[in-house]
């Protein structure tokens, strides 16, 4: 397990990615005020706000647990940096710094470590790992309903302005960034979890996720033209719905209660847009049947609305809409078959009991307890 200088890179791509991303939401928000549309800009920021408190009070609870497993108080710096919205950039910073050290000032040719240099990479794989999931949480939360957002003002307008174009193309990134890196990173950090290596089956995944998510996407477009009520009913349903899983999954992801609960939630609404791995197990028919249920809804969502009365775009421009999500749907699915049938680091393993229950971890890691697969 070694945290390497290309690994280095990658973070710090991910934090510009990051911040990036941050830039353009603010950009899109004041632009939608200054353009008179309060909704979407309320909207926006609602996104953006609901996403980093989520974010910032799990980065929190990490930081006391990680105080309080070292025998440390917890300070009120720490406090006071998360009140402020600066937990993610605190925890880059400290990730960084430490990866820095590590990677160019304590590389070795060799492959032969000393206990402490093993220690120093897991240490920085771990703080990495963190901030990977932090990112995948913030990326579920605020990017995707900004995604749908912002597909719904360019297919109302018929037209979108530079921030918009930005603003779709940013969250595109930061979505397949996120997702990636963090199953890279989760691996990484699991010593008993094979590694997730080579190009293919990066890309193979990445593909998976993306065109999955945009054809889903596109239908929550769609049925946002049709009845917003409607829309809406759909989402809170399916949030309510992956909330009951997870409950029924009894997940063990947070030391306190109401964190395990508001983590339940999260799961909830990430299941909302797509499928992952919450406990570690063997889960061929939970997909099987999500992905039925989602191809269903999809044409579904499609039939209705080319034969609803509500004439919202003209034949062609729907034509070329319908077959985008199709398309999408389709490549999305085979990327899965492909990746889990080709690339799946696991696919030539017997089948395991329960990675949760049924057996430990070589080390203490929260990452154990969250699975994305």
């Amino acid at each position: 397990m070694k945290y390497t200088k290309l690994n280095f890179m990658l973070s710090v791509l991910g934090i510009v990615i990051y911040i990036t991303d941050l830039i353009v939401d603010i950009w899109v928000s004041v632009r939608f005020f200054y353009e008179g549309q309060n909704v979407f800009g309320i909207l926006t920021v609602s996104f953006m706000l609901f996403g980093t408190l989520v974010v910032q009070c799990f980065s929190y609870s990490w930081f006391k647990a990680d105080l309080k497993k070292a025998g440390q108080e917890s300070q009120c710096c720490f406090l006071l940096l998360h009140c402020l919205q600066g937990g993610v950039f605190t925890r880059y910073w400290f990730a960084l710094k430490n990866g820095y050290n590590v990677a160019f000032k304590n590389s070795s040719k060799t492959d032969n470590f000393t206990e402490e240099q093993i220690d120093s990479h897991k240490e920085v794989i771990d703080r990495m790992t963190d901030l990977s999931m932090l990112r995948l949480f913030e990326t579920y939360l605020e990017g995707c309903p900004q995604l749908v957002l912002q597909l719904y003002t360019f297919l109302e307008l018929g037209q979108a302005n530079f921030s918009q174009y930005a603003a779709i193309l940013v969250s595109c990134c930061a979505i397949s960034w996120s997702t990636v890196a963090y199953q890279v990173a989760l691996r990484k950090s699991l010593p008993d979890k094979n590694l997730l290596n080579g190009f293919c089956p990066k890309f193979t995944y990445l593909f998976y996720k993306l065109f999955t998510l945009l054809s889903w996407k596109l239908s929550i477009v769609l049925l946002l033209f049709l009845d917003v009520k409607i829309a809406l009913f759909l989402l809170l349903f399916l949030w309510f719905l992956g909330i009951l899983w997870a409950f029924k999954k009894q997940t063990q992801f947070c030391a306190s209660i109401s964190m395990e609960f508001l983590y339940r939630v999260v799961v909830g609404f990430i299941l909302t847009f797509t499928f992952f791995n919450i406990k570690g197990q063997n889960t061929k028919c939970p997909m099987f049947c999500y992905y039925i249920v989602r191809v269903l809804a999809t044409v579904g969502i499609l039939v209705v609305f080319w034969v609803s009365p509500v004439s919202i775009f003209n034949s062609d421009y729907f034509m070329s809409i319908s077959i985008t999500i199709a398309l999408t749907l389709v490549l999305g699915i085979i990327f899965l078959i492909v990746y889990y049938g080709t690339f799946h680091p696991n696919r030539n393993e017997e089948t395991k009991p329960d990675e949760i229950d049924g057996k430990t971890t070589q080390r203490d890691c929260r990452m154990k307890y969250f699975l994305m697969e």
